[in-house]
């Protein structure tokens, strides 16, 4: 058992905010209706749990790890993660920024939340598959199994202190609901 499975299970509920994210962006480019309520969620979803527990468990405890490894840090694989943080915080800012004139159906404010959304999707979608393939693969090579418990312990914790007991199960519910009813799934 590796500590990297746990983050590898999250990104499965990332993809699928992704993909009801994708959805809706595509409604707001053919000028479509779609639901401000479940963007509100989505993005409560993607600040909560995706950003501050998930990458917070990666900034927080296996990046280190990995640099004390010997995995480099700057011009190298955690480097290029922890970028991809930075421009996905941007991205979901601009679409939170959006939101209120999305209530007010102003259309400036739907083109800004679907091209941070867009934005959003193709850093998200390209750093998970290089998360699961590169560097969850050099963790799990390079890294004891001792540190993976260790880990694993670490991650429990920052999930508990930092989006509490529940919140995560509560987070899947809302998926499978968004994913029902704009998937299809």
């Amino acid at each position: 058992m590796y500590a990297t499975d746990d983050l590898r299970k999250e990104h499965e509920g990332i993809k699928v905010a992704l993909a009801v994210l994708e959805h809706v962006a595509r409604e707001l480019d053919a000028d479509q209706p779609v639901n401000v309520d479940d963007l509100d969620q989505i993005l409560d979803f993607l600040k909560t749990f995706a950003d501050r527990c998930h990458h917070g468990k990666e900034e927080d405890l296996l990046f280190p790890a990995l640099e004390a490894a010997g995995v480099p840090v700057q011009n190298g694989p955690i480097g290029v993660m922890l970028a991809d943080h930075d421009h996905g915080r941007k991205a979901i800012r601009a679409m939170s920024d959006a939101l209120p004139g999305m209530r007010e159906d102003s259309p400036e404010a739907r083109k800004a939340f679907a091209a941070a959304a867009h934005q959003y999707i193709t850093i998200l979608g390209s750093h998970i598959a290089r998360e699961n393939t590169v560097l969850f693969a050099m963790a799990e090579q390079q890294l004891p199994p001792e540190k993976h418990e260790e880990l694993a312990r670490g991650f429990d914790k920052i999930e508990e202190e930092r989006i509490g007991p529940g919140v995560h199960e509560r987070y899947h519910e809302m998926l499978d609901r968004l994913s029902d009813a704009y998937l299809g799934k």
